[in-house]
């Protein structure tokens, strides 16, 4: 699977399980788990025994990794999860388009 479709700050959508259609921004990627952490999505409790250094413990929500199998980018134009391609410039940059509207996925802000 490649991993280039999906980036660290991208807006995406979960596509099967019990989040399914639900949309959030990328956290993290975990390449060797071929996982990826998604804002508020997923979320699961952890027990937090209380620390010595001022944590308090008690129950926490915090993401659990989601498969990158479940995972599509999220094309604002089309505003549903997309397949992307990567495509190169003449001047040999690269940059990811969705496959439906030809939209850029890499919007320089």
């Amino acid at each position: 699977m490649t991993l280039a479709r999906i980036k660290k700050g991208d807006t995406i959508q979960v596509i099967s399980g019990r989040e399914k259609g639900k949309t959030g921004k990328v956290l993290e990627i975990i390449t060797k788990k071929e996982k990826v952490l998604v804002e508020r999505l997923n979320l699961v409790k952890r027990h937090l025994k209380a620390q010595q250094n001022a944590k308090q413990g008690g129950i926490i929500e915090k993401e659990a990794p989601l498969p990158l199998s479940v995972v599509m980018p999220f094309c604002p134009k089309c505003n549903k999860g997309v397949r992307v391609v990567v495509k190169s410039a003449k001047d040999g940059t690269k940059t990811r388009v969705c496959v439906q509207c030809e939209e850029k996925m890499d919007v320089k802000k």
